[in-house]
């Protein structure tokens, strides 16, 4: 079987994968969910003209250095003042609070002085001055939101002071995990002579959970056909919508995982890509579920999940972006030509302070068992296949992890 490039690859992944359907949530827990639907302003704000300060309102006629002005009432946020500014009269006023009628200026407080019912004016004020207008944040009826925006802090106060209750979202996607292979221990059990501790259901399941998805731990399933069937039909009955398995992929008489796939019904999409690390992915569909079988080792698992994983689950989200963000940089020091595969280096960045030139240093250990290197990367250098030798000072491409949060 040849292998296939990256990017028809991650084509395939994405072919035909719609949103999930759309819920309404309190606007309260709406952090980090994406957005079903676009958002109008269900009201205008400020709804009337506003103070922007304390002092007094006025008429900009009578707004004059030295005028006297008559103190007639006074208006605070919550509780307007109902009668009219005439002439030479004036209210005191609070921020916030709703400008009178008759009044079209706000003279502050520290350019006044009182003479027990007198208002002295100490400057001239111009036209509107420190009043908020009507509909000066927006109005009734404005498209604020759009669908596939991903919801922040700012994003929930916009809605809430819109009037919103409540946002359309996408359902969060569903994803089972299932780390594979007899070796395999949690955290914290005894350790056998020949076995390891299990590192990537960890990491993938910090990436799904970092993605908006809900994670369904299917745990550690032994290297033979019952366990790992059994696992499989977990996945459909609890009707997870993505089953990523982790180990299990690659040639080896103990990688079953395809195998047991098969036996269950899934319509194998692809298996190998021509990418280091990561050669050895697997993809299809069980019915509705999407699976991403991904390679064993600690690095290559990660970097799978980030170009293939993340752009799914985006995708099943309805996320403007597809995937994480990518930068250009240049090389702080000579690299060696590449080979037939696509590689993803793990490197460290770091700004050049005369140039403002983002320069990138590959890190020496390039393999891809090492969890430790992995987290000091700073970002993925994308080779394309077949790239020469590259020099330093020369233009690259780069996934920026930190910038992603990975």
């Amino acid at each position: 079987m040849s292998l296939l490039p990256v990017a028809d690859a991650l084509a395939k992944v994405v072919a035909g994968v719609t949103p999930l359907s759309v819920e309404t949530v309190a606007l309260h827990a709406t952090r980090g969910r994406v957005l079903a639907a676009a958002i109008t302003a269900l009201r205008t704000q400020p709804g009337f003209n506003a103070s922007a300060m304390d002092g007094y309102a006025v008429r900009a006629d009578d707004a004059r250095q030295g005028a006297s002005l008559e103190l007639i009432g006074e208006s605070a946020a919550g509780h307007g003042y109902a009668g009219r500014v005439g002439e030479n009269q004036a209210v005191r006023i609070f921020t916030g609070a709703p400008v009178p009628d008759g009044a079209d200026t706000v003279v502050i407080q520290e350019q006044t002085r009182r003479d027990g019912n007198r208002v002295i004016l100490e400057a001239t004020a111009k036209p509107g001055q420190h009043i908020r207008a009507r509909g000066l944040d927006f109005a009734e009826g404005r498209e604020a939101l759009r669908p596939g925006t991903v919801i922040g802090p700012r994003d929930i106060a916009l809605a809430a002071a819109m009037n919103h209750p409540g946002l359309p979202v996408h359902r969060r996607p569903k994803v089972a995990i299932l780390a594979t292979g007899d070796e395999l221990v949690l955290p914290g059990q005894a350790i056998g002579e020949n076995q390891i501790v299990a590192s990537n259901n960890f990491a993938i399941r910090a990436l799904v959970e970092a993605e908006g998805g809900e994670v369904l731990d299917l745990g550690i399933a032994s290297d033979d056909f019952p366990a790992l069937e059994a696992a499989i039909k977990r996945a459909c009955s609890e009707k997870a919508d993505v089953l990523v398995t982790i180990g299990g992929a690659s040639v080896g008489d103990h990688d079953l995982i395809q195998t047991a796939l098969t036996r269950e019904g899934m319509q194998l999409g692809f298996w190998k890509i021509a990418m280091r690390p990561g050669k050895p992915l697997l993809h299809g569909r069980l019915g509705p579920m999407h699976i991403l079988g991904l390679p064993g080792n600690p690095v290559s698992s990660v970097v799978c999940g980030v170009l293939f994983l993340v752009p799914l689950l985006r995708t099943l989200l309805g996320r403007s972006d597809a995937g994480p963000p990518r930068r250009r940089a240049v090389f702080a020091s000579s690299w060696p030509a590449n080979d037939v595969r696509e590689d993803y280096i793990r490197a460290r960045f770091m700004l050049d302070d005369t140039s403002d030139i983002l320069k990138v240093e590959p890190l020496a250990l390039q393999d891809s068992s090492l969890v430790s290197v992995m987290q000091h990367a700073d970002c993925l250098v994308i080779r394309p296949p077949f790239a020469p030798e590259a020099k330093a000072g020369e233009s690259c491409e780069i996934i920026d992890l930190r910038a992603a949060g990975y």
